[in-house]
């Protein structure tokens, strides 16, 4: 059992964002990582070298993004299809918008040990009741189910997956 982390960043700016002193993807990217996610896919444009010099000296891999009229939901799945080259084996990915930084390395390792016995649900962390981020999405349903407009937001993304998806709130 493999899960990945799927860091997306709409902007290198968001990606570059100052968060408690360090740029929001290294520091997402040093959380996924504790938390054991492996392998870190960074999606985010970068059009100076500036993302990938935020990532130096990570497990980081940062991917180009997919072509912007894919949307979200193509990010989503680049991401994921990033991961699975990178690890054959990963049967899981956390989807985590980059603007996530709440997120800490237990609430990943949480979702982590979640998916083992449960690798065809989606798993959604909840906090107050309230379903949050990031949210595993197990390989086996990477398919036209993510094919929405390049209008659909990720939270409603998600509400849609989760009609379709067997899915367990954490």
């Amino acid at each position: 059992m493999t899960v990945a982390a799927v860091i997306l960043s709409a902007t290198a700016e968001s990606a570059l964002a100052d968060t408690l002193g360090q740029t929001r993807v290294r520091r997402l990217t040093d959380i996924a990582w504790a938390g054991g996610a492996l392998p870190v896919i960074v999606v985010a444009p970068d059009p100076d070298g500036a993302v990938a010099r935020a990532l130096a000296e990570t497990e980081a891999e940062l991917g180009s993004p997919a072509p912007l009229d894919a949307g979200p939901a193509g990010q989503m799945v680049r991401g994921a299809e990033l991961a699975l080259a990178d690890v054959g084996g990963t049967t899981g990915v956390l989807l985590w918008p980059g603007r996530m930084v709440w997120v800490g390395p237990e609430t990943v390792t949480s979702l982590i040990e979640a998916h083992g016995p449960d690798r065809d649900l989606m798993l959604r962390p909840t906090w107050r009741g309230e379903p949050g981020w990031p949210v595993v999405l197990p390989m086996s349903h990477l398919d036209d189910r993510l094919a929405m407009g390049p209008d659909v937001m990720p939270p409603e993304i998600v509400d849609r997956l989760a009609e379709v998806v067997p899915t367990r709130a954490v």
